[in-house]
């Protein structure tokens, strides 16, 4: 019965929705938003995709129930996440539009019901699903740059110190990575070949990336060109520190683990196994037990 009424509602509401685009076949979406819908599309899944050209055409009005203030947050929070699957902010507001109408209507339905677990569940879906996958990518995103950059300063001091200039070694040793890091160095090398000054344009990277180490990065880059620092030895220098930070994380992962760790064990696994040792003791004692329950 569920399945059914499940199915049943999901026909509805593509229903509602074919009706709605059958009717505005012959409306036009404004310039921005088509070039939007198209940006990243063989990047994004066929799930996305459809649910972007759904929502497309309701993106505005989200944008302005969002307000300026927190359209500028959610851009920056994109930004941070690197645009996972080409999504832009219009396309964040399709798809807060599409998941947004799904988990109303589906909460309304189970609440008519009475099953209220399951309606705070839709109800949340429809609310927090889109952010979820922009807060899982920024932190994916800042992980794999962390991880990356102590390497990609050690190889960078070798290829500056056999004489290549730090413009020129920046792009090649960029050209031999991949991922997000080596994404933000073509970005940032990009807008040094369109007149921006090297200050700036890293200025914009270490905007671009909330991680401490970026930020270590770009301000020893912009003292080191104040002092006149030679290169080599402060990428070399900021290579080490950041390890020896990395290693400093990881001990304090570790040990926050720990009691973690033991309360899951006392809180689970003791009971656990005293329940299974006391009921393998009785079982294997051969007590009658007819006298206790009567039979």
């Amino acid at each position: 019965m569920a399945l059914l009424l499940a199915l049943v509602m999901g026909l509805s509401v593509w229903g509602v929705f074919a009706g709605i685009r059958m009717y505005r076949a012959d409306a036009r979406l404004p310039s921005d938003l088509a070039l939007a819908l198209e940006v990243g599309s063989t990047r994004t899944g066929a799930v996305d995709s459809l649910v972007d050209r759904l929502g497309m055409r309701y993106a505005p009005a989200v944008l302005r129930l969002m307000g300026p203030k927190l359209v500028a947050k959610y851009r920056r929070r994109i930004d941070l996440a690197g645009n996972p699957g080409g999504l832009t902010i219009d396309r964040y507001a399709a798809r807060r539009a599409v998941y947004g109408f799904l988990g109303g209507v589906g909460g309304l339905v189970f609440l008519m019901r009475g099953q209220f677990f399951v309606m705070l569940i839709l109800f949340a879906f429809g609310a927090f699903w889109t952010e979820v996958g922009i807060w899982s990518a920024i932190r994916i995103r800042k992980d794999v740059i962390e991880r990356t950059l102590p390497d990609f300063l050690d190889v960078l001091a070798v290829v500056v110190s056999a004489g290549l200039g730090f413009r020129q070694a920046l792009d090649r040793v960029a050209s031999k990575y991949e991922g997000p890091w080596a994404d933000e160095l073509r970005i940032t090398l990009r807008q040094m070949d369109l007149g921006m000054s090297r200050r700036q344009a890293f200025a914009e990277l270490r905007r671009r990336n909330d991680s401490e180490q970026v930020a270590m990065f770009v301000t020893a880059l912009q003292q080191g060109e104040e002092l006149g620092a030679p290169i080599v030895d402060t990428l070399v220098s900021l290579a080490k520190d950041m390890r020896r930070t990395d290693a400093q994380n990881a001990r304090r992962k570790a040990a926050r683990a720990v009691p973690k760790a033991t309360m899951m064990i006392t809180t689970f696994m003791v009971p656990a196994t005293m329940i299974l040792l006391g009921a393998g003791l009785l079982l294997g004692s051969g007590v009658d037990f007819s006298s206790v329950t009567g039979k």
